[in-house]
């Protein structure tokens, strides 16, 4: 008996992803073959779903299979579990693949094809925020000139004839030219993001590529307009993702939830690329990522590093932080209050009152894989000069920084096309 017949919407409410199949034997088949080749096909369930809108395969951890490995969706602790219980070391694919697995609430992929793009655009990212090392500034912003050149109305622009993958890695990966660049956290990650989906593209839908290079050529694609044009959100507030729940690839903000020390320009919060294996990438000192301790940690001691110049301004003092960090971490009943404060849900727009740092919501990339491709850059126009008239190019990140509560109201939308209606939300079924 097919249990996907009896109980669809309960099969659906336990989570993982859907793919779109034409033919649900042949697909199923294929998806199978695909795990089998990156060792995971040992506790992974497929089932045909049949609806009004066509055949899908839901794609899902064993119950007991995702307990073992990623009790209470904890995903920052698979790459330990996996080693003890494998004797092996964890591949970043294979954690791509069991995060999406271990999805709270159903994520529609597309087919075959575009969630084997989807993992290797996720794979992208992550390798490229490892590499990433820029200087921190909030009022300035610079790239080599050998690859781009900065427009007053549409930013930094791709110099005719310049390769963008090798533009983007001049940009973020100090090796490229001896020298690091300086960058908003923001800006870094929409770099980040926009190297891992230009990598694939290359290499698998050149149409695509030469699309993104040229309009890269016109003007710059930022802020909520990079949002809603490459990346999906997924959670709300009302139903939060869970707090140790995150895919390699995934851009995440850690927000600061101290009134005072969130007022200075580039400590509202800090957006971040989830790199696997527990870390969060650091683009000013990579050789230092960050645990989700150490994350939490270093926002919570913004407030004891806020000084005032003679002209009455607020800075922040990273020194003091740092000596702050370390004192917390040297006394434990410190450290417990801390982390307890700050690994809670943060909390809505324009209140400070008892949530944390940890976001509700994660981005990951639309589809771009050749036969179902999300992404039309041709189309995407530039944004209107009162939008993008800033003094410098990144200037503008701290606005589109502060997420849904903070965000320019372009950017609460969460993307539509790559995720089904109830995208990632544990508390509801996916709606066929």
């Amino acid at each position: 008996m097919n249990l996907s017949e009896l109980a669809p919407q309960h099969l659906l409410r336990q989570g993982g992803f859907l793919l779109n199949a034409d033919n649900p034997d042949l697909a199923e088949a294929g998806v199978r073959s695909w795990l089998t080749e990156q060792g995971l096909d040992e506790g992974v369930l497929t089932q045909q779903i049949r609806s009004p809108s066509g055949s899908h395969i839901l794609c899902q951890l064993e119950p007991c299979y995702r307990i073992q490995y990623l009790p209470l969706h904890d995903t920052l602790n698979l790459s330990q579990r996996w080693q003890k219980y494998r004797g092996q070391s964890l591949k970043l694919e294979q954690e791509i693949v069991l995060g999406l697995l271990a999805a709270p609430g159903v994520l529609k992929l597309g087919d075959l094809a575009s969630i084997q793009s989807h993992v290797r655009v996720r794979a992208y990212m992550a390798r490229a925020a490892q590499q990433t090392a820029l200087a921190f500034k909030t009022q300035a912003a610079e790239r080599p000139e050998a690859f781009w050149h900065y427009d007053e109305e549409h930013g930094f622009l791709l110099r005719p004839g310049c390769d963008l993958i090798e533009g983007l890695i001049a940009a973020t990966q100090p090796e490229a030219t001896g020298r690091l660049y300086d960058f908003s956290c923001y800006r870094a990650s929409e770099y980040v993001i926009l190297l891992g989906i230009a990598q694939e593209a290359r290499a698998h839908h050149p149409e695509l590529y030469a699309q993104l290079q040229h309009t890269c050529q016109l003007h710059a694609i930022r802020s909520g307009q990079f949002h809603e044009v490459f990346l999906t959100e997924y959670g709300t507030l009302q139903t939060p993702l869970p707090a140790h729940y995150y895919v390699p690839g995934d851009r995440l903000w850690f927000r600061n939830p101290d009134a005072r020390s969130s007022d200075i320009e580039g400590y509202e919060g800090s957006w971040v690329i989830y790199m696997g294996g527990g870390l969060f990438s650091n683009f000013w000192e990579r050789n230092r990522p960050f645990t989700l301790e150490a994350k939490c940690l270093e926002i919570f001691h913004w407030r004891d590093g806020v000084q005032q110049d003679a002209n009455g301004h607020r800075f922040m003092d990273e020194v003091r932080v740092a000596q702050a960090v370390n004192a917390t971490r040297s006394d434990p009943a410190a450290l417990q209050t801390a982390l307890g404060k700050m690994m809670r849900l943060r909390d809505a727009q324009g209140i400070y009152a008892e949530g944390g740092c940890i976001d509700a919501t994660r981005e990951f990339p639309k589809n771009i894989s050749r036969h179902d491709c999300q992404l039309q850059p041709a189309q995407v126009h530039p944004l209107s000069k009162q939008n993008h008239r800033k003094v410098l190019a990144g200037s503008d990140a701290t606005s589109a920084s502060k997420r849904a509560s903070e965000r320019p109201a372009a950017c609460t939308k969460a993307a539509p096309l790559s995720c089904v209606a109830t995208a990632a939300l544990p508390a509801a079924p996916c709606s066929l």
